[in-house]
């Protein structure tokens, strides 16, 4: 980078070192092949790769830097064996060799396993015997490599291929546990044992610390004590239904809804494409210009983002764009009101329609969306139970419980009146609510991500034809979407039925 100034009016220049910033883009053939960190709960075998060639190095490790310390040498890397190391590991992958996978160049070998017990809950028999290394070292120490998970069926034929590529610095050092105990052993003696939860609470701590003084403190520590039940996080779908099959000789028009912020059109819009709806972008000012008109659609799908910056509040400058302004009120009321039409709010949108109820047949006791209890942005992936309700988007879900994410920092439900909100819940107009992983409604956190009262977050219209909801199914119609799923699942994700009864309403 070179610099310069003018001073006492002399021209100058400095020349600073230059620096290189390097990144690399490759291809994804099959995006359903990504390995990850999870484990899983099958007879299986775990083989660490030693990319270190039996070193163990300790220079500007984390063990380290815990003892104040910088180290006398460092890992290298041998650009030859990496090459060697990234073809092995995808013919294993294309072969569905690798059940789980994680690098150990982060932390060292210790921090690796704990990881990879933290994302299955699932405990582990580890021995370190043939690794050439005192066992600070060999836990320790963060050369490249990486830890993969095989069938039992596998491990030889694995162990094999490995070896043929890169030498003998590979090797079988476990196995899964049920219990939840991890506990590392060498030549016959145990050399630490412990719960999975104490080593996620001890790797969670620091964060848990920061986010005591950044947020909501009192939702912070019900986060990190749910580290040690699985029940109150646990992501548990129950399908109840199947996916539509029916085909449709036409394609009705949905208008995707948009405004300056919003940034989810563009997965709406192929979440409606999919289930066989002419999908048309529309922003508010072509409404209000007369470039379009909603009479003309069958569909409103009010997107996600943040419209306006959210200065106003959630969705509350498209609300008195539209409210305040007569061409634009007559254009939605006689929308809202015609019999044939749908229409859907997700997260921004959600905002937008709430604000807009008095407008909507049969959705004045609907609530506001307020700031998350939590104080901050949330962006996880939550239970949502479906309930038995009018919603037509919702129908033949009810009982099912699907992961879903959620993106948005205004989410708290929050009625006008204690009569509304007891009327939408004696109406069964409560669409959707947050559930834990037992499958009960629940208020804590962060299951229920944003603090609605009974983990409320999603209400129909009293005929059905409307809904609103703050998590985004949109973004999850397809399952590789999803950043967590069983593994049975199908290429279409159950989400995308929500978008087929909306076909299928239209006819």
């Amino acid at each position: 980078m070179r610099t310069s100034w003018d001073e006492n009016e002399t021209s100058k220049s400095v020349t600073a070192p230059l620096s290189v910033v390097i990144t690399g883009f490759s291809p994804v053939t099959n995006t359903y092949k990504t390995l990850t960190p999870e484990l899983k709960n099958t007879p299986s075998e775990l083989i660490l790769i030693d990319l270190g060639e039996g070193m163990s190095r300790l220079g500007g490790s984390a063990l380290a830097q815990v003892y104040n310390q910088v180290g006398n040498e460092s890992p290298d890397a041998d650009a030859s064996l990496l090459k060697k190391f990234f073809k092995v590991m995808t013919l294993l992958k294309k072969e569905n060799k690798i059940l789980a996978y994680h690098d150990r160049s982060d932390g060292g070998l210790l921090a690796t396993i704990t990881e990879m017990s933290f994302a299955s809950r699932l405990g582990l028999d580890i021995d370190i015997s043939k690794l050439n290394s005192e066992p600070l070292g060999a836990l320790f120490n963060e050369e490249l490599g990486a830890v993969i998970q095989v069938r039992d069926k596998d491990s030889q034929k694995v162990l094999e291929m490995l070896r043929n590529e890169l030498g003998d610095n590979v090797y079988s050092i476990g196995k899964i546990r049920n219990d939840q105990q991890i506990i590392i052993s060498k030549d016959g003696s145990e050399l630490y044992k412990n719960t999975r939860a104490k080593l996620e609470s001890y790797w969670a701590e620091t964060s848990y610390q920061i986010q005591k003084l950044r947020d909501n403190p009192s939702l912070a520590l019900e986060e990190f004590e749910s580290i040690s039940d699985d029940k109150k996080t646990k992501i548990s779908p129950k399908i109840t239904f199947e996916n539509l099959t029916k085909t449709y000789k036409t394609r009705p028009r949905a208008a995707i809804l948009r405004e300056q912020g919003v940034n989810g059109q563009i997965e709406m819009a192929a979440a409606f494409d999919k289930a066989g709806f002419e999908t048309v972008d529309v922003h508010l000012n072509d409404l209000l210009n007369g470039r379009v008109s909603l009479k003309d659609f069958s569909l409103l799908a009010a997107c996600g983002g943040f419209s306006y910056g959210d200065v106003l509040g959630a969705g509350q400058g498209v609300n008195k764009s539209i409210l305040f302004n007569d061409r634009l009120l007559s254009e939605f009321k006689d929308f809202f009101e015609r019999k044939d039409t749908l229409s859907l709010g997700v997260c921004n949108g959600c905002q937008v329609l709430s604000g807009l109820k008095d407008l909507i047949p049969g959705a004045e006791s609907w609530p506001k969306f307020s700031h998350n209890l939590s104080g901050r942005f949330e962006a996880r992936l939550v239970n949502l139970k479906i309930n038995k309700s009018p919603s037509i988007l919702f129908k033949g879900m009810e009982g099912a419980i699907l992961p879903i994410p959620v993106a948005h920092g205004e989410g708290k439900a929050v009625f006008d009146s204690s009569s509304d909100e007891d009327f939408t819940i004696k109406n069964s107009l409560v669409s959707a609510q947050y559930v834990d992983g037992s499958g009960e409604t629940t208020n804590n956190y962060p299951a229920n991500p944003n603090g609605s009262k009974n983990g409320i977050t999603s209400l129909t219209s009293r005929d059905g034809r409307a809904t609103i909801l703050m998590p985004h199914p949109e973004r999850v119609f397809l399952t590789k979407q999803l950043s967590w799923h069983p593994p049975e699942w199908e290429k279409d994700s159950p989400w995308l039925r929500m978008f087929q009864n909306a076909r299928d309403f239209i006819g």
